[in-house]
């Protein structure tokens, strides 16, 4: 029986996993169209004014960010770190309510 809820809770944190994994690359897809559109906007209509990178910029950052975090990368914002805190406030509320 509890074989059947460990392969239930893998089968769900493989789910989320994947589900991250999409979000991420559905950002990174919409990042580079609107991108694209912005370039063309700017080139079509203030060639001698390029302001297109501003946008690309700051989105760029984010889904740098997002990325990292999605792979792991990050080590103050992956799941390990989320866990072990996660973990730790439950251990440090046991102690207290005990006391």
């Amino acid at each position: 029986m509890e074989n059947n809820y460990q392969n239930e809770d893998r089968y769900l944190k493989a789910k989320k996993r994947v589900e991250e994994i999409k979000g991420f690359y559905g950002n990174l897809t919409a990042y580079v169209l609107v991108n694209i559109g912005l370039l063309a906007i700017n080139l079509l209509t203030s060639p001698d004014h390029l302001w297109f990178y501003w946008p690309m910029l700051g989105w760029g950052i984010g889904v740098v960010i997002h990325g990292m975090k999605v792979f792991n990368y990050m080590p103050f914002i992956g799941k390990d770190w989320e866990e072990q805190k996660i973990k730790e406030f439950m251990d440090k509320e046991k102690k207290e309510n005990w006391q």
